[in-house]
């Protein structure tokens, strides 16, 4: 009884509810990543804070995630992620994946309905069930850099975009240092995310890490997933802070 007790203390689940008034970021600002995997280095990303852009009358955060990585030709790809997510409510309505891998590209644009409870992809007419208040993969970034953390807690959300994946899980495992790219070092809290999509960045399988600082900013300093053919970082090399004004 009382370990049933201890655990339900560390576990706490949320309703996914707009970010504070003051949030650590704002347009322009731009963190760029080193991949690697292992002692070898190979391609880019980049998280991107675009602009605030209407959607069917919304303000709403543009982000973005461009990934070009070739590691030792062991593992190729070149990917853009698209979110435009409530600057207000931080809802998510509208999310484009553009993934090219192995000669292949494929591009999806899924239009996000929260009032409705649907959203659809392109022009089909088919929908699947969204969630009250969802958000996507890339706006996940952000939002997490919003919320309170406590080393030892996880979290849970029923707000992930695709109704049927919930729940998202955020797992505040321990504090670590960490350098920034002009050198300091800082604080960040080392986060094991799930988000239970398959093939995805923080899927169960990927046993993905995401290291954000303890500080105002939050600044994701390092991301690390595993693949089958082995673990990749993405490493911060430079970075353009801004805040909302």
């Amino acid at each position: 009884m009382l370990m049933h007790a201890a655990l339900l203390a560390l576990q706490t689940t949320f309703a996914a509810s707009p970010p504070p008034a003051a949030v650590p970021f704002g347009v322009g600002e731009t963190f760029e990543y080193s991949a690697r995997m292992g002692f070898l280095r190979g391609g880019k990303a980049w998280l991107r804070v675009e602009a605030v852009e209407p959607v069917r009358g919304v303000p709403s955060w543009h982000f973005s995630f461009d990934t070009k990585v070739n590691v030792a030709g062991v593992y190729k790809s070149e990917s853009r992620f698209d979110s435009w997510t409530g600057v207000n409510d931080f809802i998510s309505r509208r999310f484009i994946k553009d993934m090219e891998e192995h000669g292949g590209r494929h591009v999806q644009d899924f239009r996000i309905h929260p009032d409705s409870g649907f959203f659809r992809r392109g022009a089909d007419t088919g929908t699947k069930a969204t969630s009250t208040r969802p958000i996507d993969d890339i706006a996940l970034f952000y939002y997490v850099r919003t919320v309170p953390l406590a080393v030892g807690k996880t979290y849970t959300w029923n707000n992930y975009w695709r109704k049927s994946q919930n729940p998202v899980t955020v797992k505040v495992l321990k504090r670590e240092e960490m350098k920034l790219p002009d050198g300091r070092k800082v604080q960040a809290f080392v986060l094991h995310p799930i988000v239970d999509e398959k093939n995805g960045m923080f899927s169960r399988k990927s046993d993905a890490r995401l290291w954000v600082t303890d500080d105002f900013h939050r600044i994701p300093v390092q991301i690390q997933t595993t693949y089958d053919f082995g673990t990749v970082k993405l490493v911060l090399v430079d970075m353009k802070l801004k805040t909302k004004g």
